[in-house]
């Protein structure tokens, strides 16, 4: 496919239909065009390879409203926050929906729908169609609602939000999957409840990926094809220990593609470091709008269109786990290079209440502590999620898994304390008060 010609991409460039893809919980290391070996995701793949892939796309926070919340609204946590899961952002704010609004855009959500409060801030045209409940036991979807809404006379932004592959991982077929053959994340325990509980979690991403594949068809049954956006969203890692809820890249980092008919080029990749925070700015951007003052991500569309390989030089992350579990503040800062996170309680205890609650023979962390007993290779990966040093340090690069700790290595003393300053700075800019953050907020029973 061939790049099209300057006036027709002005065209299509000043007012673009618009459609963002977001999974909900996804370890977008098992996309195989992410490299994934366990399954290969043919529609996602496909969109792969008609757009641009993004390697360094960053969720602020690890946790599904957080990232959400910095998705719509442009603002990183503390700003918006929602900084906490489950606490709604600010009822002053505005969100993508005003700004595209404002630029003549039907902006809607299908699917799931738990961080659109309050609906001042969020007032999303409703779409039928996906699952809103990101905990159902099933994901029934049908689309001729969805198909309604992009045939309308109006551009529209229409957010397609999946719930797979968020627990309880049960829909997909699982038997696709043999255990024995997994290739498992070299962060986990390898045990027989691990494999098989991977075998589901596989099995809701092979539902996501169909469900990918049903959009763009859609699209093309419309004939809107040619004119029409589509991102796709990877949300933040999976609830499996050391993914989501930490600041682990198994948790932080994500996944973007983007296909954009006439002006991205197909089949390419790009390592610019892009937040959740930037997307707003940028559809802002996209359809013609003047930046927004206050924002705290800015529009990527020069690295969209291949006019620039870089975005941010570093990516920052924040971490509360209350109410997941007792306080553990964290944040952290990255490049491509260097990682380093600050564990702000080193002398506690981490602990999720939902996936490492030993009492639960169900869970795979129950099983992996009960190898860590005998096994010195399980105690390490264990004690890695339990009890964490103040600093921790990782050359992504050489190990992406992060199971080497460069913090007490003297010839990084330097550059770690570069990373922690501007990390501090960054903290006072939000004004992030670090561990006060992580306590118990009054919560509306409304």
């Amino acid at each position: 496919m061939l790049l099209i010609g300057t006036a027709a991409s002005a065209q299509l460039s000043e007012k673009p239909n618009i459609i963002l893809i977001m999974a909900d919980d996804l370890d977008s290391r098992q996309l195989s065009c992410y490299g994934g070996e366990n399954l290969e995701t043919t529609h996602i793949d496909q969109l792969a390879s008609e757009g641009l892939k993004f390697n360094a796309m960053i969720a602020s926070e690890a946790m599904c409203i957080p990232t959400r919340a910095s998705l719509l609204t442009g603002l990183y946590p503390v700003r918006h926050g929602a900084y906490q899961n489950h606490k709604p952002v600010y009822n002053d704010l505005k969100s993508v929906v005003h700004y595209l609004n404002d630029l003549g855009y039907r902006v809607g959500l299908t699917g799931k729908d738990h961080m659109t409060k309050p609906r001042a801030v969020f007032p999303f045209d409703r779409v039928d169609g996906f699952e809103p409940n990101c905990v159902a036991s099933t994901d029934e979807y049908f689309l001729d609602s969805v198909r309604n809404y992009v045939q309308g006379e109006e551009p529209y932004c229409l957010f397609v939000m999946s719930i797979n592959p968020h627990t309880p991982w049960s829909v997909g077929n699982p038997d696709e999957f043999d255990p024995d053959k997994l290739k498992l994340p070299a962060h986990w325990v390898d045990t027989e409840l691990t494999r098989s509980e991977f075998r589901k979690y596989l099995a809701e991403v092979r539902r996501l990926d169909d469900q990918v594949g049903d959009i763009m068809n859609l699209l093309k049954e419309t004939g809107v094809e040619e004119n029409t956006m589509v991102i796709f969203l990877g949300e933040q890692g999976p609830q499996f220990p050391g993914g989501k809820w930490t600041l682990y890249d198994n948790g932080q980092k994500s996944s973007m593609i983007v296909k954009w008919p006439g002006m991205v080029k197909p089949a390419t990749e790009t390592d610019a470091i892009v937040q959740y925070e930037d997307i707003t700015p940028t559809l802002i951007d996209i359809v013609g709008g003047d930046p927004i003052e206050g924002l705290n991500g800015y529009s990527f569309k020069q690295v969209l269109v291949g006019k620039s390989a870089e975005h941010r030089d570093v990516a920052y992350g924040i971490h509360n786990n209350i109410p997941e579990g007792p306080a553990y503040p964290i944040r952290s800062i990255r490049d491509n290079k260097f990682k380093l996170v600050w564990n702000l309680l080193p002398d506690s205890a981490y602990y999720i209440k939902y996936s490492m609650n030993t009492a639960n023979t169900r869970l795979a962390w129950t099983t992996w502590v009960n190898q860590a007993s005998h096994d010195d290779h399980a105690k390490a990966l264990t004690e890695r999620i339990v009890h964490k040093p103040e600093i921790e340090f990782y050359d992504i690069t050489k190990d992406p898994d992060e199971l080497e700790n460069l913090a007490s290595q003297p010839e990084y003393d330097t550059l770690i304390q570069n990373y922690k300053n501007r990390l501090k700075e960054w903290m006072e800019a939000q004004g992030d008060e670090g561990a006060a953050l992580d306590v118990p907020i009054k919560r509306n029973k409304t």
